[in-house]
């Protein structure tokens, strides 16, 4: 499958629907293939119906500005770039209003796949 990008500026995003116990949603994910871990932020948790403080489960990650703990919800249903996965384990951490997005769609995700970023037509395919 083919999705466009803007090959000239900012993340390639990528429009994700989620369903969590409150409902399904559609969030702007940015693709971060140096991430390994796909990430939500704290709000996008909440609304899908998730208390992340209410999870015990805390990953080690390593951000820019160092080493925090954060916890681990399992989504309902994630579906992005053709691909759907159930009761998918994915970080939530707070991220600032300029950041633009709802989260980072990360390695995990990607995993068994063959994904080619192609920057000079826009073109993200996934097979």
């Amino acid at each position: 499958m083919n999705f466009s990008f803007n090959p000239t500026e900012g993340p390639v995003i990528v429009l994700t629907k989620l369903r969590g116990p409150a409902g399904e949603l559609v969030v702007r994910l940015a693709l971060d293939t140096g991430a390994t871990t796909s990430l939500l932020s704290w709000e996008t948790a909440a609304l899908l119906g998730y208390d992340p403080s209410a999870d015990k489960t805390r990953v080690r990650v390593t951000t820019g500005s160092g080493v925090e703990f954060a916890p681990r919800i399992l989504i309902d249903k994630i579906e992005a770039l053709g691909t759907e996965r159930i009761n998918f384990p994915i970080l939530c951490h707070t991220l600032p209003p300029s950041a633009g997005v709802d989260g980072v769609l990360g390695l995990d995700f990607l995993r068994g796949q063959r994904v080619i970023l192609d920057f000079r037509s826009g073109l993200l395919t996934v097979d």
